[in-house]
């Protein structure tokens, strides 16, 4: 993700930030979760499948100091039961960051996965909470998502959209 398409995300869920439990899924190096911890988020639960790349996010969440604040899955980032709340706490996570690899945007059982997987976080998220899906520009047909307040914003060739539950649906 570029710096500004960043910046511009932290800067639409500043009001989600203080204190938010958030799921990071295809965390890669961790940066989005380890931003958030630095923006002011109480806890963050990493779901990255690449070993090599866990290894490397390990590192980093021990680099930053924030061990305490984290819990690393190796895994699917679709498989719900890697989801569950950091630690002691049993309410859901504030702030749900999906950076899927492009390809699985694009189609075929890839993007089925994803859009069923985006179906089943809603349930799961704190009341309130937020999904911020990244993907490539036209990508996704607002039609095809689950049912929700949907917020997109365009940076050049990316779409950043903010979903939330319909207040019916909570």
């Amino acid at each position: 993700m570029l710096d500004r398409v960043r910046e511009a995300m932290f800067a639409t869920l500043m009001p989600w930030l203080d204190g938010a439990r958030v799921l990071d899924l295809f965390a890669g190096t961790g940066s989005l979760g380890l931003e958030a911890l630095s923006r002011g988020a109480r806890s963050v639960r990493f779901v990255e499948r690449d070993p090599k790349v866990v290894r490397l996010l390990r590192d980093n969440v021990a680099e930053c100091r924030v061990e305490a604040r984290v819990e690393v899955c190796a895994g699917d980032a679709l498989e719900p039961a890697l989801w569950a709340p950091v630690g002691e706490e049993r309410e859901g996570p504030d702030i749900v960051f999906l950076d899927p690899p492009y390809p699985m945007v694009e189609a075929g059982d890839g993007r089925q996965r994803l859009l069923r997987a985006l179906e089943q976080l809603f349930p799961f998220l704190a009341p309130e909470g937020v999904v911020c899906l990244h993907s490539f520009r036209g990508r996704l047909d607002p039609a095809q998502l689950p049912p929700s307040e949907q917020v997109v914003r365009r940076y050049g060739t990316n779409d950043l959209w903010f979903l939330q539950a319909k207040e019916e649906e909570r």
